[in-house]
């Protein structure tokens, strides 16, 4: 070995310790940047929870840190919206006459430099029990569901605009609508239990469980207080007694499923310009069967290949169905949610985890998915919340 040569070694090593190094720190930042934080609304009137938790969940291993980076008190945080565009949070307070607070009313969040949400605002949403709600896609109007148990006088859709810095300002249009009656107790009355709008913003689907009809309406922002107007047809026909609960979209905008809560079933749709097609009408239980069934939330994957539904009553799993290239449904798991009424769940973006609200076990639970079979695996972790409601990921900075 020449001189030249062994000077010329120690460079290079040196040089490769520092690219080595450097590749290092740049994988740590890379994974720093890509841990997550979840948002979980949960109800307050009969657990110990504050309202809203803010939680970081680390994707590389599948698991959420039990101490909370911010807890926001809310009473009855039943659903969140978020406007990560203009970095603000809405919630529905899901109060009613049986509640300590008995009005109905949305909360407003704005988020600082530091990542934590601020108080904003808060208005009355002329109606009981909010259970839902969604933003119009220009961002100045939130559509909330005041789902109203009492008969009367039952549920009904309200408009409130939000100002300049997003906070919600009083009601400026309702909408109420006629029960189907067929259920004795959970149809007497309206209940207006979603309010989505569709793919291209143009219109709002509503879906109202006491009157076993999805509701559209077209949105007309030029009509600052009375955005919303019944389309043409103003409504979609259901089977008697089937109770519409949420509606959600195909990731292309040509279909769209909903959950029905009390027929225990799924519906498949086309959807083109605020008509709904149906195609497919699926049991969730088998005709025998004495068990309880009563789905909630339903969700696409992102890639829009799967559907999953949550089931819950007596029942408890989430069902797992594969879209096929046309749009119908093709049921392919049946998964035990590990937990008691899975309220609400989210898939994580890059499809391998999916969360799940177990509301009455006071639960979220982590388990893994398979992005490319859609099939949910092993549960890696239960983490004790009270009440939990619903889950929203917050997208990484």
């Amino acid at each position: 070995m020449t001189s030249s040569t062994k000077g010329k070694r120690p460079m290079r090593l040196r040089l490769a310790l520092a690219l080595l190094t450097g590749a290092l720190l740049a994988n740590g930042a890379q994974a720093e940047s890509n841990d997550m934080q979840i948002l979980i609304g949960s109800y307050t009137h009969d657990s110990d929870s504050p309202g809203v938790l803010r939680l970081r969940f680390d994707p590389s291993q599948g698991r959420l840190e039990p101490e909370p980076l911010q807890a926001l008190t809310s009473h009855n945080p039943s659903w969140l919206v978020l406007d990560e565009r203009r970095g603000r949070l809405y919630a529905t307070h899901e109060n009613g006459p049986a509640h300590a607070d008995p009005v109905g009313r949305v909360g407003a969040w704005q988020r600082d430099a530091k990542g934590d949400y601020q108080p904003i605002g808060q208005a009355i949403s002329l109606g009981d029990e909010p259970t839902h709600a969604s933003l119009s896609a220009d961002g100045r109007y939130l559509f909330v569901s005041n789902y109203g148990s009492r008969p009367n006088p039952g549920g009904s859709l309200a408009v409130l605009p939000l100002d300049e810095d997003g906070r919600p300002l009083p009601v400026t249009q309702i909408a109420a609508h006629q029960a189907s009656g067929v259920h004795p107790e959970r149809q007497a009355s309206p209940h207006v239990h979603s309010a989505v709008p569709s793919p291209d913003g143009t219109r709002l689907l509503v879906s109202d469980l006491g009157a076993d009809r999805v509701f559209v309406y077209r949105y007309d922002p030029s009509h600052a207080e009375r955005p919303l107007r019944p389309d043409e047809p103003a409504s979609i026909e259901l089977p008697a007694g089937s109770g519409p609960r949420h509606l959600v979209f195909h990731p292309n905008g040509k279909h769209a499923y909903l959950a029905l809560e009390l027929s225990a079933q799924v519906a498949g749709f086309d959807y083109t310009n605020g008509t709904l097609t149906r195609r497919q009408l699926l049991d969730l239980k088998e005709s025998d069967s004495e068990v309880r069934h009563s789905p909630g939330a339903i969700h696409t994957s992102a890639d829009g290949r799967f559907l999953y539904v949550s089931d819950r009553g007596d029942y408890n799993h989430i069902i797992v169905f594969a879209i096929e290239a046309d749009g119908t449904l093709r049921e392919i798991q049946r998964r035990p949610s590990e937990g008691r009424e899975p309220r609400e769940f989210a898939i994580t973006p890059d499809g391998r985890f999916m969360l799940i609200a177990n509301q009455l076990s006071d639960a979220l639970v982590v388990i893994r998915r398979d992005p490319e079979s859609g099939k949910l695996g092993e549960t890696l972790q239960t983490l004790a919340v009270g009440r939990p409601s619903d889950i929203k990921l917050l997208t990484p900075n």
